[in-house]
């Protein structure tokens, strides 16, 4: 079973689709050009129904195969939705959107998955329904949560669901997965430390809060280093820190400070919410000012289920040769709360030698088009055979 010929048929189209929509980025919830394209091609494709605004500006395509006898649905979902990062790769389809850039491949993803959607609908070689997701709003913005609090999996009885992302650094077209927990769970920091400003040169009359906050910085690494078991997996980064302004002169009364917080497992997530609490708060304490930590639980775990993960593993071997063990990715993944309320796995596809995602040079290779179409295409033909 390798790469379906059909795919090498509709490889320009699918790349023009890909280019098209990567000239034209969409961030979070904004998705609606892309929305509206990803909607007109299922229609084009014969899709038997195709909603709009589920999840705000989620696409959903229901498409049934020849037969039914089971009653059997499979969802497979892609995401829409760009980066707000300004694109520094010179092609000849860069970005027209200034400050907006696909540096993550989600223009890739969502033209792979119209492709399988129109070969699905072409042929309908299985049994049961296939149902293609098409998500806003992953980096970040929670979409996939959108999606299924607006009762997606049961308004369509989705009973299985598969996702994939491209992956920089393996060769084209190659498979990686894992079972169980996959992508950590990705928390929010939002802190504020409050003493006593005033003349940086008389620091004795100040409760000085860029020294409480920058002890804060230092300290909470401890969370890491000799709070938590070193078997498990926690990253602590504090990414932004912040003073009103910014004079010579002026000791401040605020320092505010963001960060993120990426664990592996539900103990240490609750470890990590208490620590970085009594971190902040004891430090600040103990310069005599106060602060206040807000911590924002946003994606959880991804974890993958055994069995639709060998499933996902068969699939990919067929039309690669081989599927790897993926490692652990401390990066977040909201298609999380999608198997959090079905049984699916999520799998990586080789990108080639590009640069990392979420960098302003990245680009997603159009060679790759022809293998996740099909790994898309064979999940459902695989898990609904005819006969």
């Amino acid at each position: 079973m390798p790469v379906k010929n059909r795919f090498a048929e509709l490889h320009s189209d699918i790349t023009a689709w890909r280019r098209d929509i990567h000239e034209n980025p969409e961030i979070l919830f904004e998705t609606h050009r892309t929305s509206s394209l990803v909607a007109e091609k299922l229609r084009a494709f014969g899709c038997d129904e195709v909603v709009e605004g589920i999840g705000r500006t989620g696409v959903v395509g229901v498409i049934k195969g020849k037969t039914d006898s089971a009653g059997k649905v499979v969802g497979l979902r892609a995401d829409m939705d760009a980066l707000p990062i300004h694109e520094a790769t010179g092609l000849d389809y860069a970005s027209k959107t200034p400050g907006a850039m696909h540096a993550c491949g989600h223009d890739g993803h969502t033209a792979m998955l119209l492709g399988a959607a129109q070969y699905l609908a072409e042929t309908r070689n299985f049994d049961g329904t296939a149902v293609v997701i098409f998500q806003p709003a992953e980096e970040g913005g929670g979409g996939g949560k959108e999606m299924c609090d607006d009762g997606m999996m049961d308004r369509w009885g989705i009973q299985e669901v598969y996702g994939m992302h491209n992956w920089p650094g393996r060769p084209v077209g190659s498979f990686a997965i894992r079972s169980g927990p996959f992508f950590a769970a990705t928390d929010l920091l939002n802190i504020e430390f409050e003493g006593h400003g005033g003349h940086a040169a008389k620091p004795q009359e100040t409760v000085d809060t860029t020294l409480m906050a920058s002890h804060a910085v230092t300290a909470l690494q401890s969370i890491v280093s000799r709070n938590a078991d070193p078997i498990d997996r926690i990253v602590v980064s504090i990414t932004g820190f912040q003073t009103p302004t910014m004079p010579f002169n002026v000791i401040p009364q605020t320092v505010k400070m963001t960060g993120t917080v990426r664990t592996m497992s539900a103990e240490m997530r609750d470890l990590a919410e208490k620590r970085v609490t009594e971190i902040c708060e004891g430090i600040a304490a103990t310069f005599g000012g106060t602060a206040k930590v807000e911590y924002h639980r946003n994606y959880p775990v991804m974890a993958n289920h055994d069995e639709q993960t060998n499933f996902a593993a068969g699939v990919a071997r067929g039309i690669s040769g081989e599927c790897d063990e993926a490692p652990l990715v401390m990066g977040g993944e909201d298609f999380a709360f999608m198997l959090e309320e079905r049984p699916g796995a999520y799998i990586l596809v080789g990108n080639g030698d590009t640069a990392m995602v979420h960098h302003p040079e990245y680009n997603f290779n159009d060679d790759t088009i022809p293998a996740g179409c099909s790994w898309y295409a064979e999940v459902i033909e695989q898990r609904m055979p005819v006969g």
